[in-house]
């Protein structure tokens, strides 16, 4: 497998310290905070160790409360509110330096048959017909430190396409739309789990990025403060994150000094697996109202 997808499945697979009490490290991608992504993988990937495992989860719903330190472990808290004939419900506390940055609701269920429907997937190009898209775009890259601008964490173990590139010129106004086609860079096991996991972490990619589309002058300007506030995420159907996936994401309304986003991801065969949803902070700073639409 390749080295850096090594890195992150290693990431992932937590310490069990107690009876519901997990640890994990971070990965060092040059940011100060750790990267919200992983915090929701480790999370979700420690209420699985409490769970049956012909139980799937189904959803999750998660709060960012503090920026994560890289540097120190984070423990995991695992409680195990509830298990019935079909579903168990788990609550995970993520706790550094004696506060918590964190906590996860998640359900899990029995797999079922029943009704079903769907919206059909847009009709996007295939990946193999649109470029590789750098890690970040480069004009979202300048505005970083240079510690981060020369970090190689930004080589991520994931590869992307964008359909309609973020990377627009900062004095358009574009609609708060992006399609992304995504996978892991190599193949892995066939642990749903793990897959999972992985998924949820790529999920945290591109959402609040969308938010701020249509006011990149004002990002790119360093006028805008930004932040994920929560995440959630429904599990609809199995889905393999060493595959294509087309991540199909809007932001219906940014207000209240918040952007307000939601994503489907879709297999190449157009089958909806996954939806997710995110609010994260835009605050505007030094005195700029470029945010107003």
């Amino acid at each position: 497998m390749d080295a850096k997808l090594t890195e992150l499945v290693r990431l992932l697979d937590l310490e069990q310290l107690e009876d519901n009490i997990f640890r994990g490290e971070s990965r060092d991608i040059g940011s100060p905070q750790v990267y919200g992504g992983q915090v929701l993988g480790q999370a979700l990937r420690a209420a699985y160790t409490t769970v049956e495992p012909e139980r799937p989860a189904h959803s999750l719903h998660a709060y960012f409360l503090r920026r994560g330190d890289f540097r120190a472990p984070i423990v995991y808290f695992v409680d195990r509110s509830r298990d019935g004939h079909s579903f168990s419900s788990r609550r995970v506390t993520a706790i550094q330096h004696g506060e918590q940055i964190f906590h996860m609701s998640a359900s899990f269920q029995t797999e079922e048959t029943g009704l079903e429907h769907q919206l059909p997937m847009p009709e996007a190009p295939p990946p193999e017909r649109l470029p590789r898209a750098p890690a970040v775009a480069p004009r979202v890259l300048e505005l970083l430190p240079q510690r981060m601008q020369r970090d190689d964490g930004w080589k991520r173990p994931f590869e992307f396409r964008l359909v309609n590139p973020e990377d627009i010129p900062a004095a358009g106004r574009m609609p708060a739309q992006q399609w992304v086609w995504m996978r892991a860079i190599d193949r892995l096991p066939d642990d749903p789990t793990l897959h999972h996991a992985l998924l949820a972490y790529v999920s945290d990619f591109h959402l609040l990025g969308t938010a701020i589309i249509p006011h990149n002058a004002a990002y790119l300007s360093g006028h805008v403060q930004r932040a994920s506030i929560d995440h959630a995420m429904w599990f609809h159907r199995a889905l393999r994150i060493d595959e294509w996936l087309l991540y199909a994401i809007d932001s219906p309304c940014a207000a209240g000094a918040r952007g307000f986003s939601r994503g489907s991801m879709y297999n190449r065969d157009g089958v909806l697996g996954i939806s997710t949803a995110q609010e994260g902070l835009l605050r505007v700073i030094e005195g700029t109202s470029e945010l107003s639409s």
